[in-house]
């Protein structure tokens, strides 16, 4: 909590910081740089480093190399023009080689992201309407992951969002060994947009929290700083990383190519996933082929609905955790639940592995030879282990294992157990104990 109430009060000075019409960027003392750093580490400063990353609509696309075409330029401004956004859609060369890239070069692509845009935009766009920010964000994921929850980045980038692990723990999305909520759309986009407010309450300009998201506000700051204070974005966009540059060029052609795909024949590529799913808390340990199997679902659609669950297990010990099916599969889930979570159970959740840790470490302690005799020996002034050993016919490394002990050092009065062979039992008259 005070992590998050010193987080909001940096937000607000820094905000007020920037739109002061009285201090300028220039004036170094007015920025925490550890808490610059921080956010450049949230804000996907891996994308700099890794400018050939598979997952999104940036790369292979330069601002200078496309054939320019003017007689096209009418038609898009014209259609750029008629998208009602709240968030400005500026058109110049660089916009339209993207337009012409994402219609074009990457047309393929394009054609699946546009299919999975059915699934994906409803559920952002609920989330981004519940947090009071613009529709247009919903392109964000559109040109970070390709609308792929499971894309991983060769920096560690994770999911819809490209989340890094310190972003998804900072903005408390749980990463364990079972789960990575990183890869959940919906987990993912309730951390992104409180995330993107954070940003906006710096800048307060979308545009540059667009930028800032991609290469982080430190960039962006110096950008503003070389450009003499400017805080329009094609005016400082010289000034950013060359990667970052595409970036709100690449928004802005998402944009286009969403709402104008049929006038450049793009069909949009038909999914697998149901048109109308719903959820089920679920509030112990489950593997998800229990519930493809018994509810004859396939367990590869199954995963694709919740992502999340790295090893296919909902690790519901203790705490729920959300279970997503097709809307027409809850009433049977719901009607054999009990024969789900009992359904093959001692296969895909071992009972060795919950074994009560008492016999397991009875089993690595005790290893008791055939035919020997269990005595307990109280130990006298002047007994050491060797001694003791010798005595009993067993090792010093027996007498060890069967007593914890993990040194030579022994106390008068102590109790050893000692496993005596059963011939050199019968020497000393040692009785068989009852309990070995």
């Amino acid at each position: 909590m005070m992590k998050q109430i010193g987080l909001l009060l940096f937000l607000t000075l820094l905000a007020g910081t920037l739109l002061s019409q009285n201090q300028e960027l220039e004036n170094d003392t007015i920025y925490d740089k550890k808490q610059i750093e921080a956010m450049d580490s949230l804000l996907y400063q891996w994308y700099i480093q890794q400018p050939n990353e598979d997952n999104n609509l940036i790369v292979d696309v330069d601002d200078d190399t496309l054939s320019l075409d003017e007689t096209q330029d009418s038609f898009y401004i014209k259609r750029l023009q008629s998208i009602n956004s709240f968030i400005n859609l500026p058109y110049n060369h660089i916009v339209r080689n993207f337009i012409k890239a994402y219609t074009e070069k990457k047309r393929d692509r394009v054609e699946v992201m546009l299919g999975l845009t059915e699934y994906y935009f409803p559920i952002i766009e609920e989330i981004l309407d519940l947090y009071q920010l613009p529709q247009e964000l919903r392109f964000l994921p559109f040109i970070e992951s390709g609308l792929n929850p499971r894309a991983v980045s060769r920096a560690g980038a994770v999911g819809l969002w490209q989340f890094m692990y310190g972003t998804g723990r900072m903005y408390n999305l749980t990463i364990n060994s079972f789960i990575d909520e990183r890869l959940d759309p919906i987990e993912s986009t309730h951390a992104a947009c409180k995330f993107l407010k954070d940003l906006y309450s710096i800048y307060g300009d979308w545009t540059l929290v667009i930028a800032a998201y991609n290469c982080g506000p430190g960039n962006v700051n110096k950008a503003i700083r070389r450009s003499g204070g400017k805080r329009n974005y094609w005016d400082i966009y010289y000034y950013l990383p060359r990667e970052t540059r595409g970036y709100v060029p690449a928004f802005i052609a998402a944009n286009y190519t969403y709402y104008f795909y049929k006038e450049h024949n793009i069909v949009p590529q038909p999914i697998t996933f149901p048109p109308a799913t719903d959820t089920i808390m679920v509030n112990d340990m489950l593997h998800l082929k229990q519930v493809a199997e018994v509810l004859d679902y396939p367990i590869e659609l199954l995963r694709d609905l919740n992502p999340q669950y790295k090893v296919d297990i909902i690790p519901a010990n203790g705490r729920s955790f959300v279970l997503r099916l097709p809307k027409e599969l809850v009433g049977q889930y719901i009607d054999r639940e009990k024969e789900i979570f009992a359904y093959k159970d001692s296969l895909f959740f071992n009972k060795q592995i919950l074994a009560d840790p008492s016999k397991y470490l009875k089993s690595y302690m005790y290893d008791v030879p055939p035919g020997s005799v269990r005595y307990v020996y109280k130990v006298k002034q002047g007994d050491v282990l060797g001694k003791i050993a010798e005595r009993y016919n067993v090792s010093v490394r027996q007498l060890r294992q069967w007593n914890r002990l993990r040194g030579n050092l022994i106390r008068i009065g102590q109790r050893l157990v000692i496993y005596v062979p059963e011939r050199t039992a019968q020497r000393l008259g040692i009785a068989s104990d009852k309990k070995s």
